[in-house]
């Protein structure tokens, strides 16, 4: 039931409620309000689905959270009664049931268990352009690139950084604080011209010139994107000479999109603006392979995905938490994703998990630390000197974390890092 407290407030406190208001319009009392977000009641499922009702959410969550069984989900387990708790095993479980229960049902959405090989893991942090950075590297070096780049371009210049740590907007978007509860800043992708557009073509066309040079043959490049500008962050690849190899889908619901008209939100309540987010895609891309790909994997060690395992693929459809306020009171920076799909997106970047994998715009550095939790030896590259701070020391706490957000003792691992300069040193060895 604290869960479902915890739950029930985050989803009240998105729709702009206050105690009081939920508790006058179910015709109830505000103490009974606050002892459901304390966990100290449990509804009935009619009140469970009036609240959901009225702040706008998912009563599924809510529904299950209360021990109330959604009707659809009761007819799956009825239909299905020995696939569907194998699946939901498979995907959630801890691996603590009877072994001759399992199944190899292959799950889009499934976790892998973290894999932890420190004689092996390390990392490289340069202060620096990336550009610049590339430029210097040896041809054929780069086993895999995993990235969120500024795929807007505008929201990560100086005059619009400026503005996101004044809190005065610009290109970013500053949400009002609801019930006490502070929303972080989104860039507004919607505000750029075509002048600018055609920048950030330029810029991608560039700069697959020069992620090109560095991958080894076969190497691929896992970049997040957004919805409204993949298509010209595709094609710049494309024409840098990289295969398009599919796209990872985020399943990560989000408060970004579904509003009605701005300062008309009472004339036009039937109308939504754009569609509320629930998905990130992530382009997928490789550099050719050299012959065939087993003759690619022997000699180069890339060409494929890692397997989840030997039963089941990696997938293209990933479900996602938005990332916990955990990891950003780790590392502040207003892009930073979650280590439970960093670490699943990294880990299949390697399909012999051999090699080195890179992130040229680390940002807070989650790239890094998922790189580090499975095993890789990484590089990270990040020119804003605010944000590499961030992720020098919020690294090792990010790869101490489970994919759950629970921490867990890693202690006795110890690290291997490295901290150098693209520019004249700034910091010296870690």
């Amino acid at each position: 039931m604290v869960q479902f407290g915890q739950h029930l407030r985050a989803a009240r406190l998105a729709c702009g409620l206050t105690q009081a208001d939920v508790a006058k319009r179910l015709r109830v009392s505000k103490g009974y309000i606050s002892r459901l977000e304390g966990g100290k009641a449990r509804p009935a499922e009619s009140t469970v689905r009036r609240l959901a009702e009225l702040c706008a959410t998912d009563p599924s969550p809510l529904l299950i959270l209360a021990s109330h069984l959604p009707r659809d989900v009761r007819e799956i387990l009825w239909q299905q009664p020995t696939e569907a708790p194998a699946v939901l095993r498979e995907t959630f479980g801890h691996n603590d049931y009877e072994q001759n229960e399992r199944t190899h049902l292959a799950i889009a959405v499934a976790e892998p268990q973290a894999i932890y090989q420190p004689s092996k893991a390390s990392y490289e942090l340069f202060q620096g352009d990336c550009f610049e950075w590339m430029e210097h590297r040896q041809p054929d070096s780069i086993h895999a690139i995993v990235t969120d780049p500024p795929y807007g371009l505008k929201e990560y210049t100086a005059k619009e950084k400026a503005k996101l740590r004044r809190g005065r907007g610009g290109v970013w978007r500053m949400p009002p604080d609801i019930g006490g509860c502070v929303r972080r800043p989104l860039p507004r992708f919607t505000v750029l011209n075509n002048d600018e557009k055609q920048q950030l073509t330029k810029f991608f066309r560039q700069w697959g010139a020069c992620a090109f040079r560095v991958l080894v043959p076969g190497g691929h490049v896992f970049m997040a994107t957004n919805p409204l500008l993949s298509q010209l962050v595709y094609m710049a690849l494309i024409e840098s000479g990289f295969e398009k190899r599919g796209e990872i889908i985020r399943l990560v619901q989000t408060l970004r999109g579904g509003d009605r008209p701005k300062n008309a939100h009472d004339e036009f309540k039937g109308v939504t603006v754009m569609p509320r987010s629930c998905w990130e895609p992530w382009g997928l891309f490789r550099k050719p392979c050299e012959g065939r790909v087993q003759d690619n994997l022997r000699k180069w060690k890339t060409g494929g995905l890692r397997r989840v395992s030997s039963e089941q693929p990696f997938c293209d459809v990933i479900r996602s938490s938005p990332t916990r306020s955990l990891e950003r009171d780790i590392a502040p920076h207003p892009s930073l994703k979650p280590q439970g799909f960093m670490r699943q997106i990294v880990r299949a970047a390697l399909p012999l998990g051999e090699g080195v994998v890179l992130d040229p715009f680390m940002g807070g550095g989650s790239t890094i630390a998922a790189a580090y939790a499975v095993g890789y030896v990484s590089i990270g590259i990040e020119s804003d000197l605010e944000f590499f701070s961030i992720a020098r020391t919020a690294i090792p706490k990010l790869t101490a974390l489970v994919p759950n957000g629970e921490s867990k003792d890693r202690s006795s691992r110890p690290l291997q890092n490295a901290t150098r300069s693209a520019q004249p040193s700034l910091f010296g060895r870690t």
